[in-house]
């Protein structure tokens, strides 16, 4: 059974927290603009507090989080980004699924085949299955890693099959601009782990719904959320 939230020797109510949470990593806003918008709500708290409460508390919201998700479809998109800290070039790989739900992602400091077979074996891992086939840009890297970690899966090659997950990279690059960049590795991954699952939440289904059926998809991805922050009434 899973533990409850615990907000113990918090000076703010839960609701206060997990809503300032859901702020800072559902939506494209630096930490002082969610200090703004609560202080404007009549809630004075500073942007550190904020942050102090999103590292905190935002770990524990995704892992609640990806236990609600939908399962996986068998078509995994593969692609890989480059991020500059400290001047120094990292590489945020990712897979997404053909609904564009982020299975997994991992900073690594090569692009190579080893860093791609990483990336193949952590998915396999957490998903607890293989995929029917895999869709990747012309890297050769995944094609040498797919052929040693799961041989009999198809694998295509090109740069216009994979926009699902080149498009997946948009959200966490405006991210990166608002937030004037990352300072670590190991920040950007607990950052990015979190905003993916709670990104993954709000995704609405592909197939076109009216105005209505959005809307309560909404509510009961908020619902989910509350749920996972432990503030559901």
């Amino acid at each position: 059974m899973t533990k409850p939230v615990s907000y113990k020797r918090h000076r703010f109510p839960p609701q206060i927290i997990a809503h300032a949470v859901w702020l800072y990593f559902r939506f494209p806003l630096s930490l002082r603009l969610v200090e703004e918008m609560l202080l404007e709500r009549g809630i004075a708290v500073s942007y550190e507090t904020i942050r102090r409460w999103g590292r905190k508390f935002g770990p524990e919201d995704a892992r609640r989080l990806r236990r609600t998700q939908p399962s996986p479809h068998d078509v995994w998109h593969l692609d890989e980004v480059v991020i500059s800290i400290a001047g120094k070039k990292q590489w945020l790989w990712r897979a997404v699924d053909q609904d564009g739900y982020v299975l997994d992602e991992i900073v690594q400091t090569r692009r190579d085949t080893k860093a791609a077979q990483h990336l193949l074996t952590r998915v396999m891992r957490k998903q607890a299955m293989v995929p029917k086939r895999i869709l990747t840009d012309k890297l050769a890297s995944y094609r040498a890693a797919r052929c040693q970690i799961m041989p009999r899966v198809e694998h295509r090659s090109h740069k216009g099959l994979n926009n699902r997950a080149e498009n997946s990279h948009v959200p966490l690059r405006k991210r990166e601009w608002m937030m004037q960049g990352f300072r670590s590795g190991g920040g950007l991954q607990r950052f990015t782990s979190v905003f993916s699952a709670v990104r993954n939440l709000f995704i609405p289904p592909r197939s076109h719904q009216s105005a209505l059926a959005t809307h309560l998809c909404r509510l009961q991805a908020m619902t989910a959320w509350k749920a996972a922050a432990g503030v559901l009434v």
